[in-house]
């Protein structure tokens, strides 16, 4: 049974990235000036690793794009550029602070401030500045409700907006890249992909990954039913709950004021594994920006979110 249960397991990966490839490839092939949305979260580190499979032995033909908001964790800038440079890949950085001084966004104000919307309009202005016609992003269906909408090839007007309703048919894998001018698309290899599918992967291709991950000691304050690390923009208030040493790791990695921990002692691939299959909440469960209202994501998506 366990001889079934692993051959089962290889075959379905197998399948999974054949299929992401196969996408990555088209996209290639379609769009002429492409970019692939770079967090330094698992996701889009397992899609570079497809990005580079896909077109070895040549390098990546488009630029990993990472829009900055300045509030990151140090860990996931640090892995960044050291992933970077082993793909020997072309890393473009899009500053949310340069938007702020622009006068492009406004910046929230009070204690519980973030600058995770307004990644939005540093991105659409990226992409409008490098006139990138594709952004190839790491979302994945079973992530959150307003993701399962997505297509392979997720169209967007020439706001950057997006439409749900108005999406095109992928039937037997023909993906339709036709836009006017002005428009883009967003095309997510990995929709097909679960949680565990993407553990499991990294696992089997022995990928390495921020520390973050894994099981650490970390002083955490509770927010809003989210469990924030205390740092530079994230500071106590009156009444929260502080833990000191609190043992951690972030199954989803993002903007410090959002990204939320969870208690953890798994700090080997396989026990994070485990801890997944599990789980009775899913990884972005743990995201303070989608508790703001019951269709924050989907909200921020229509606006030209990732």
């Amino acid at each position: 049974m366990d001889e079934e249960r692993t051959s089962y397991q290889v075959n379905h990966l197998a399948q999974l990235e054949s299929e992401a490839i196969f996408i990555l490839r088209e996209t290639a092939a379609q769009f002429e000036r492409p970019a692939l949305l770079f967090s330094g979260g698992k996701d889009s580190i397992v899609m570079a690793h497809l990005a580079r499979k896909a077109f070895f032995p040549a390098r990546l033909p488009f630029p990993l794009l990472h829009v900055d908001t300045g509030h990151n964790f140090q860990e996931t800038l640090d892995y960044r550029d050291q992933y970077v440079a082993d793909l020997r890949a072309e890393l473009v950085v899009a500053h949310v602070q340069d938007s702020i001084d622009q006068g492009r966004v406004q910046e929230e104000r009070g204690p519980f401030a973030s600058r995770n919307a307004l990644q939005t309009v540093t991105l659409l202005d990226a992409i409008a500045s490098n006139r990138y016609d594709a952004c190839l992003g790491g979302g994945r269906r079973d992530e959150e409700k307003a993701r399962a909408k997505e297509r392979f090839f997720s169209h967007r007007d020439d706001f950057g907006q997006w439409d749900p309703k108005n999406q095109r048919p992928e039937l037997w894998n023909i993906f339709n890249g036709r836009k006017r001018h002005g428009e883009h698309f967003r095309v997510f290899p990995l929709s097909n992909w679960t949680e565990m599918d993407v553990w499991q992967y990294i696992k089997s291709e022995k990928i390495p990954l921020p520390s973050l991950y894994f099981s650490h000691r970390r002083d955490v304050v509770h927010r809003s039913g989210a469990m924030l690390a205390i740092s530079d923009v994230v500071t106590p208030q009156p009444g929260e709950r502080v833990e000191t040493n609190a043992v951690v790791r972030f199954r989803t990695i993002g903007d410090m004021t959002c990204t939320g921990a969870v208690y953890s002692e798994a700090a080997h691939m396989d026990t994070i594994i485990y801890e997944v299959a599990t789980a009775r909440q899913t990884e972005r469960g743990t995201r303070a920006d989608d508790k703001r209202s019951e269709t924050a994501m989907e909200d921020r998506k229509k606006e030209g979110y990732f």
